[in-house]
């Protein structure tokens, strides 16, 4: 187990979870060997990890680490990707390119969502692993490469080899040594963990980490988070930059830069609390920019009357003055003012504007 934390501290994994231990110890045991190894787990988990330990670990560490993501290569380049060509090979092949198993000789390929790999790729790929040797296209001659080949997938190649679109042979080849990332919604109570790594990873030089209040923390521990760790990094970076080096809570956060899944969580009448609290924060900082900007500082300080009082008076005479204008339409007013129309209601309403 300590040598499971060491790893953990060095790659900055976090949490204890148990099925994430399994995956560590398994691939701390096999990176002295070149067996195939095949990471599963939902997108966003951090399967990557696992085949990097694996590398920095093995006799392979001083060689290159390449990863190649399978579903990000266009369709028809593939071929070229990962085995290379000749010049004159394709229309716009003007010289010879190495690809990227020959770039990793003596080092490790990692393949990333292998299951979206088409099916006339996965033949070429089983011959790499069975004879270890690789053909670019429009060659004549194959080469021999020493390369380890791990893998990775979100999806149910089960499932995809009954549909006819994952090759089983190349599954047995790669799944010799299966390991499972575990979603985050099973690994929940690592959420404040993951909140203070990414929030002191995304503060800017001049401010702190932000920080959540328990009402906000309790909300983001409910959310079951489907694009997993990614996600929340995500979120995690997003309120760093509206928030930097805040202490944040339901109230001060704008909800259009929460997931809706996480907004249905929320408690209705907690939702318009804050959203009118936003509303009002709104308008009081665009009021005292109007009272910096029209009277100066000195000015209504001599007036006898305490900022809240003040910033009412001069609310009630906007509001006053903007329904004028639009001849007393609450709808177009609300507009003028951008502001909520129930909130605008509830002002005239204090302010007794529609008496009369």
């Amino acid at each position: 187990m300590d040598k499971i934390q060491s790893i953990k501290q060095r790659f900055e994994i976090i949490g204890n979870d148990t099925q994430l231990n399994r995956a560590i110890g398994k691939a701390i045991r096999v990176s002295s060997t070149d067996i195939s190894v095949l990471v599963t787990g939902e997108s966003g988990v951090g399967k990557e990890s696992i085949p990097r330990i694996i590398h920095q670990l093995s006799l392979r560490k001083h060689g290159k680490f390449i990863a190649v993501n399978c579903g990000a290569i266009p369709e028809g380049t593939i071929d070229s990707e990962l085995f290379g060509h000749e010049k004159g090979a394709f229309t716009g092949a003007d010289k010879k390119a190495i690809g990227r198993l020959s770039e990793a000789d003596g080092g490790t390929v990692f393949l990333d969502e292998i299951g979206d790999m088409p099916l006339d790729m996965q033949v070429k790929l089983l011959r790499v692993l069975q004879e270890r040797v690789i053909t670019p296209v429009g060659a004549n001659i194959s080469s021999s490469v020493d390369i380890r080949i791990l893998s990775a997938t979100h999806r149910d190649l089960d499932e995809e080899i009954r549909e006819g679109r994952f090759r089983s042979d190349l599954f047995f080849r790669l799944n010799v040594v299966p390991l499972h990332v575990p979603p985050l919604r099973e690994r929940i109570d690592e959420v404040p963990e993951f909140i203070d790594l990414f929030g002191r990873e995304y503060a800017r030089e001049d401010h702190p980490a932000l920080r959540f209040d328990k009402d906000l923390l309790k909300l983001f521990e409910d959310y079951d988070w489907p694009g997993n760790i990614r996600e929340l990094s995500n979120m995690v970076h997003r309120l760093s930059v509206l928030y930097p080096g805040e202490l944040i809570n339901l109230a001060r956060v704008d909800t259009g830069m929460l997931p809706s899944g996480m907004v249905e969580l929320i408690d209705p009448e907690l939702l318009s609390s804050s959203e009118l609290n936003q509303d009002a924060t709104a308008e009081v900082n665009e009021v005292e920019d109007i009272i910096m900007q029209a009277q100066g500082y000195a000015q209504f300080r001599d007036q006898g009357k305490g900022l809240k009082e003040m910033l009412s008076d001069i609310e009630e005479d906007i509001i006053e003055k903007a329904l004028e204008d639009v001849n007393g339409n609450v709808s177009r007013c609300a507009k003028l003012l951008s502001m909520q129309r129930t909130t605008l209601i509830e002002r005239i309403k204090k302010y007794g504007l529609n008496d009369g």
